[in-house]
């Protein structure tokens, strides 16, 4: 399997070896598989930080002090 790119219009298609020797030329040239990967597949997001990171660090100070508590007695 090769990957092709349209000079003209950018379109990258992915076909067989015997068709892309048929293929290349004026029109087609030969690309990466990461370039057509890139284009075929959904951009992965990073995933933004979780808003209110600061109130689930205080209810896991307030559990401590309640294990703390319980402990003691």
């Amino acid at each position: 399997m090769k990957c092709l790119k349209n000079r003209k219009t950018s379109n990258i298609v992915r076909v067989s070896d015997q068709q892309a020797q048929q293929m290349v030329g004026i029109q087609w040239e030969y690309v990466s598989k990461s370039e057509w990967k890139q284009v075929t597949r959904e951009v992965v997001k990073v995933a933004e930080p979780i808003k209110g990171g600061d109130a689930i660090a205080e209810t896991i100070e307030e559990k401590r002090l309640k294990h703390k508590k319980q402990k003691s007695k």
